[in-house]
């Protein structure tokens, strides 16, 4: 059975949002809802939450015209349209009835191999399927997604006993590779496996502050970056998914959950939450939450409520120093230590691990589905378990008895719960066996092969590893994968080792970056010493490096996931292909630092510009446009805008699934390895010279009398627009690459010395914002 097409009944914000990510892969999917009493436009409903979906922040649509993809419509005059579709998603309010009325007029209408879904994550399949005919049983199940569908990697997967296995197969089948969804199988069980655990953590989080006397900045810095946990913390996520659904939540819980759980230990709202919820203060949707956004004298500041008093005042976090402090003490030191702050983590974290491990196998027959879902589902970096095993499951246990509390099973022996075992992962059951963790077909991922054997090359800042078939995996791993003298060092050597050994090369990591381009912290300290000379040979390093690396004898394919910027999107730039997953934010930005590309990023982009356009239309429409996206610092907000930006090409690829990409890249790689050929030498340059100078010239000082650029801004364009208009050249004397690579070089070298540059590095190595000097 393929997707085709779909259908989302139910445009509230899951709804629609659902309706837009299905629109991502490429499939048309019509979205109904009811019909407003006394409404003109019938589809008003439907239509109007596309239409915020198109300004939501941050977008659902990877690129606006998918838009075009979904069909607005009404439950009343439009419900016949799902005669045709392949998959229907309901996703109207938790009310039983109403969504059983919907089924019964589903059973009607859609053909009898479409498979019917709810989104629902509090009404048990058993209670939805009640009454219902046999047929229906068969192709119903609930496809838990979390949001925003577009960003949470997670889709909860529950069936029934009469579910059909190949409609339940191909609706797996098409999340994974199509809407990029890690699918977790999970039991007909209540808040399924990551509401089940997640609701757990943020009440106990919640009572344990209140409880303690903590800040709510306080509980967020230490139950977040320190365990692997997203800088909401608790408070944050609470403002974030409404405080408002808290009630309901509860109640749910309360009558769905046997006596004997353990949620009902921690299940009671404080009188604090009532009154924000009556006052208004739901969270982001309303006037604010534990965090709100206050005007003073003219200026937005964020203020923070009082936990024990109810009043907001100036919010103040913790400073990093703070974070940098635990991890370096360790963790299991820190939750030893007397500081309120551990005391809290140590009395979240522990209940939250306990009663994680008490679920096997309530929940899930495997440790790999619980971790997976508060992975991907809620952003944590470490699953349960595998936080367990960080900190130490004999030393958990120990400090767990040492309390006079119960240990779960699945903990009693102390044995590690994951174990590396020839070269392949494993995972513990309840038994005290170890099981290899499958891996889904055509799924490769760089972690494993690094349990079979060291690196081919390494060194502080990259590796080289053998991904097999005669394919190499470049892989950068410093600190947000910045790019340093290490990384040109080994990216040389794995020329030189693929050259010899290998067929072709993969550039790829799996760190939630793809690289944040290069080590500004190094290059300050040089501007600092004034060492001039380490700084051209910086940047002479990074251009013939990536200029070996473009003529290398074998195929090179980028394969970026998340931030590509700078000198990490002029690494792909110089690659012969890429296969990016479909979440690439990818950009040319050094402007934001004072700076221009200068490892070959200038002549790299006009270079696609200039091939796209084919003259005889000549270059300077191209040197037009790489210069608006160059000066204005353009970055992709997905692999689809990147292609329109020319930041990829059309002939690229595109994965949906972060876990598929090094798969993709490799075979990518693999045909491009058959009779290769490197690129001809030399590329050349036909620059239209001082007129377009000018003319780019112009343009910058009126976007200045306009007040759209400040005057660092034209500075630092002026020099960007002597780069791409081919300096003091002109049409009839075609540049070289090296001649580029000489320009940029020219152009980086006079900016490098000025204070303004100066200020914009520094400002943003301290704040990660760009200086508008």
């Amino acid at each position: 059975m393929n997707i085709q097409k779909a259908a989302v009944v139910g445009a509230g914000v899951m709804g629609a949002s659902i309706a837009a990510h299905i629109s991502n892969a490429g499939i048309p999917v019509y979205l109904l809802d009811i019909v407003p009493k006394a409404a003109g436009n019938r589809n008003i409903i439907a239509e109007t939450a596309i239409q915020k979906l198109l300004k939501a922040e941050p977008a659902p649509f990877m690129h606006k015209n998918n838009a075009r993809l979904v069909t607005p419509g009404n439950i009343e005059d439009h419900l016949h349209w799902l005669a045709d579709v392949d998959w229907v998603i309901e996703a109207v309010i938790e009310d039983l009835q109403i969504k059983k009325s919907l089924y019964q007029k589903l059973e009607g209408i859609c053909r009898k191999d479409c498979l019917i879904s709810s989104n629902t994550s509090t009404l048990p399949l058993k209670l939805l399927v009640q009454d219902m005919p046999e047929n229906f049983k068969q192709r119903f199940m609930i496809t838990h997604f979390f949001n925003p569908p577009r960003y949470m990697r997670l889709l909860e997967l529950i069936s029934g006993p009469q579910s059909r296995p190949e409609l339940v197969s191909a609706i797996r089948s098409f999340a994974d590779i199509h809407l990029g969804k890690n699918c977790v199988d999970c039991k007909d069980t209540p808040g399924f496996i990551g509401n089940r655990i997640g609701i757990y953590w943020l009440q106990c989080g919640l009572l344990e502050a209140i409880d303690l006397g903590l800040t709510v900045e306080q509980a967020d810095a230490v139950m977040s970056a320190p365990f692997g946990i997203p800088k909401t913390g608790i408070f944050g996520l609470l403002d974030l998914v409404g405080l408002d659904l808290i009630p309901h939540i509860l109640d749910s819980m309360r009558s769905a959950l046997p006596p004997q759980d353990a949620f009902h230990q921690i299940n009671r709202l404080p009188e604090l939450v009532r009154k924000m919820i009556a006052d208004g203060y739901t969270g982001r949707k309303g006037k604010g939450g534990f965090y709100r956004l206050n005007e003073i004298n003219g200026k937005r500041v964020k203020e923070s409520i009082n936990l024990q008093t109810g009043e907001y005042s100036r919010s103040e976090r913790p400073g990093p120093e703070a974070v940098k402090a635990i991890k370096k003490a360790g963790l299991e030191a820190f939750l030893s230590s007397a500081d309120t702050s551990a005391i809290y983590a140590w009395r979240v974290l522990s209940k939250t691990l306990a009663y994680t491990a008490g679920l096997v196998p309530e929940i899930s027959d495997d440790i790999i589905a619980i971790d997976a879902s508060l992975r991907d589902g809620y952003n944590w970096k470490y699953g349960p378990f595998e936080l367990l095993d960080q900190l130490g499951v004999g030393w958990f246990v120990d400090k767990l008895q040492a309390e006079n509390r119960d240990v779960p099973p699945l903990l009693a022996e102390k044995r590690p719960l994951y174990k590396v075992s020839s070269g392949k992962l494993a995972f513990i059951d309840l038994s005290g066996a170890y099981h290899p963790v499958q891996r889904a077909e055509g799924l490769l991922l760089l972690s494993d092969i690094k349990l079979q054997g060291p690196a081919v090359l390494e060194n502080p800042s990259a590796s080289l590893w053998d991904i097999g078939d005669g394919v190499a995996c470049l892989e950068f791993h410093s600190k947000m994968n910045t790019l340093d003298m290490d990384s040109m060092t080994l990216i040389r050597q794995s020329i030189a080792k693929v050259s010899s050994e290998f067929s072709a090369l993969v550039i790829h990591n799996e760190g939630e970056n793809f690289s944040a381009g290069a080590n500004l912290g190094l290059l300050i300290q040089a501007i600092h010493s004034s060492d001039w000379p380490a700084v051209e040979q910086l940047v002479i390093q990074g251009q013939q490096t990536y200029k070996a690396l473009k003529y290398a004898p074998f195929p090179v394919v980028g394969a970026p996931s998340g931030l590509a910027l700078g000198g990490g999107c002029e690494i792909l730039l110089h690659s012969d292909a890429i296969q990016a997953h479909a979440e690439l934010y990818m950009g040319l930005v050094e402007v934001g630092v004072g700076l221009i590309p200068a490892w070959g990023g200038c002549k790299e982009y006009l270079r696609r510009w200039l091939e796209l356009t084919k003259r005889p239309r000549g270059p300077m429409p191209p040197v037009v446009k790489a210069f608006e996206t160059i000066s204005l610092a353009k970055v992709s907000k997905s692999a689809a805008e990147a292609k329109e930006l020319l930041f990829l090409a059309d002939s690229d690829g595109i994965t949906m699934n972060k876990n598929r990409l090094l798969a993709d890249a490799k075979a990518k790689a693999l045909s491009l390895s058959e009779n290769y050929a490197a690129p001809e030498q030399p590329c050349v340059y036909p620059m239209p010279g001082k007129t377009a100078g000018i003319l780019l010239s112009m343009g910058i000082k009126a976007f200045r009398l306009l007040g759209k650029a400040t005057a660092y801004d034209v500075e630092v364009s002026e020099k960007l627009a002597y780069v791409l208009s081919g300096g003091d050249s002109d049409i009839t004397s075609p540049l070289t690459e090296d001649d580029m690579l000489a320009l940029e070089r020219e152009a980086f070298m006079s900016l490098v010395k000025q204070s303004g540059t100066l200020a914009r590095l520094e400002h943003m190595l301290e704040t990660g914002k760009p200086l508008r000097n």
